[in-house]
């Protein structure tokens, strides 16, 4: 379904059982993948890969240079740049710094992603972040600039410490039982 006021250009793909809603803008050559769900007034740029099962809240930017994976959730007025020294009248399709969003990871409301960084598979970034550099896979990141806080399950929830060994620290989700194994330097780096 794509709403007669969203606008989208040429050599745009489009996955099947994918909804584009109100005023979302599409530029040409991005690729949105199956099951999809764009919210309002989405600006999707040039050449931006969107994976399937993805959740784009309302008034989110992102753009080109951005490749986001399967099943990413990306809040409202989440912002993703793409020039790490902007000016106005200098620019070119080679200050473009690209961006990686891996599968399953979170973005909350009003975060701000600096292009050139890796966002891990199923990470958790907080409203209002401002990430500067790369997330760990499973790691919980918030604040300005983020700073890593924990580890998040697949299923969403906050990992326990279980045992700690002198390479890792064996985590636990208290929901799902499934275990993960943290490298111990990353686990010294969780702030409280």
């Amino acid at each position: 379904m794509i709403h007669e006021s969203a606008y989208v250009e040429e050599n745009v793909d489009i996955g099947d059982g994918s909804n584009i809603w109100h005023f979302v803008h599409i530029r040409k050559n991005a690729k949105i993948g199956k099951n999809c769900n764009i919210g309002k007034s989405v600006y999707i740029d040039i050449g931006v890969i969107v994976g399937n099962n993805c959740k784009i809240q309302n008034f989110a930017t992102l753009y080109h240079g951005l490749t986001v994976e399967d099943d990413v959730f990306i809040g409202p007025h989440v912002c993703f740049t793409n020039d790490l020294l902007p000016r106005a009248k200098i620019w070119t399709e080679e200050k473009v710094v690209k961006t990686l969003v891996k599968k399953g990871a979170s973005i909350g409301a009003n975060a701000t992603i600096i292009c050139g960084v890796t966002i891990g598979k199923n990470a958790m970034i907080g409203a209002g972040s401002v990430v500067t550099k790369d997330v760990p896979e499973h790691a919980i990141v918030y604040g300005n600039p983020a700073k890593l806080k924990g580890f998040i399950c697949k299923c969403g929830k906050e990992l326990i410490k279980k045992t700690v060994e002198k390479d890792f620290v064996l985590c636990v989700c208290p929901k799902c039982s499934k275990e993960y194994k943290i490298d111990s330097k990353m686990f010294k780096e969780v702030k409280s």
